[in-house]
């Protein structure tokens, strides 16, 4: 899943160097932070946060797919 989450930010972002993804895990499964340079922040949101939401959703498919969970947060620097 880290895989994916960093793979889609990367495709978004135009400094896909400074795209970090860091995994915990808590009581309802793994959660991943994603946190980007500041100027990329928007093109990761996206409009009303419609972009974030796909990223989500599809991170949460696969997981599904696994037979698992999985949330994303998406946090400033």
């Amino acid at each position: 899943m880290k895989e994916l989450v960093e793979f889609l930010a990367r495709e978004l972002v135009d400094d896909p160097d400074a795209v970090v993804v860091e995994e915990s895990f808590d009581d309802r499964g793994p959660r991943y932070t994603l946190s980007v340079a500041p100027e990329d922040m928007g093109k990761v949101i996206g409009r009303g946060g419609r972009t974030a939401k796909a990223i989500r959703a599809v991170v949460r498919a696969a997981a599904t797919r696994q037979g698992t969970s999985a949330y994303v947060d998406i946090v400033d620097r």
